[in-house]
């Protein structure tokens, strides 16, 4: 168990900090045209991408080890929050500040020309949902983790996990995007695999979390969350209402994005039909 731990720790140290930082290291010699911004957004979501993998490979591991909702455990629930999961949320945090403020330094933004108090404080009324989730789940998902589950509810620490399946695609889509590739069918692909995962793994995954408990003690999902902790069911609602409102932004920038292909397309052929009259 000890050598365990120490390859934990190695990567908690080591993995996410290191990884963005050689990423910003070798993209600019690959992509010589990119901006700095544009390197700091690709090596943002790249990370992003390979702590997804990680997050939901523990948990089908989890998921799938766990017969007993309640009573069965997994080393992987608690290790992978403490040594993993803390370090890349409070890594995000900083790297996505570093994406911000490069974004508008390119844009040219006078403040933007150093660090400073200013700029963090943009960042964060900026993104302050995500920020606040971020923190959320640092304050409540690690606390709940160690230290007041008694023992109890692996499995559905390991169905948490599987939240960051959605992750990749919405990586990828912003690294096609920022390729040029937006109109390819890749993209188009990846749009419809976007919306689905989220749907699944970072809404549905809420009310089947609440079947599983109502399946094991034999009462219906209505009355799962009088059977719950008040303090739990507030939980579950502060992560999932950010779930839902980024649902929603997806699928809104979804329809404008077909609505611009769709009039592309008839101009096109607008054009085409003028050429050859």
């Amino acid at each position: 168990m000890f050598w365990m731990l120490q390859v934990l720790w190695c990567g908690a140290v080591v993995l996410f900090p290191g990884l963005f930082f050689c990423l910003r290291k070798a993209l600019p010699s690959i992509f010589t045209q990119w901006t700095h911004a544009d390197v700091v957004l690709v090596s943002e979501r790249l990370v992003s991408t390979i702590h997804a993998i990680m997050a939901t490979t523990a948990g089908i591991i989890v998921v799938s080890s766990c017969n007993n909702v309640i009573t069965d455990r997994h080393w992987l629930a608690t290790q992978f929050v403490v040594w993993f999961g803390v370090p890349y949320m409070t890594y995000d945090i900083y790297a996505m500040y570093l994406s911000h403020y490069y974004r508008f330094r390119v844009k040219g933004h006078e403040e933007y020309k150093e660090h400073s108090f200013q700029t963090v404080n943009a960042f964060v009324r900026r993104e302050f949902l995500l920020v606040l989730h971020h923190i959320a789940l640092l304050t409540i998902l690690l606390p709940i983790t160690l230290f007041f589950r008694k023992d109890q509810g692996d499995y559905f620490i390991g169905c948490l996990f599987l939240t960051e399946l959605s992750t990749p695609f919405v990586s990828l889509g912003k690294i096609l995007i920022q390729l040029g590739l937006q109109n390819c069918w890749v993209h188009k692909a990846n749009g419809v695999a976007v919306l689905l995962t989220f749907f699944v793994c970072r809404i549905m995954l809420f009310p089947y979390m609440y079947w599983a408990y109502g399946q094991h003690y034999g009462i219906s999902l209505y009355s799962v969350p009088f059977h719950l902790p008040f303090s739990l069911n507030l939980c579950s609602l502060f992560i999932l209402a950010p779930q839902v409102y980024w649902f929603v932004l997806l699928c809104r920038k979804g329809y404008r994005l077909y609505q611009r292909q769709g009039k592309a397309q008839d101009s096109a052929g607008r054009l085409g039909y003028q050429t050859f009259a």
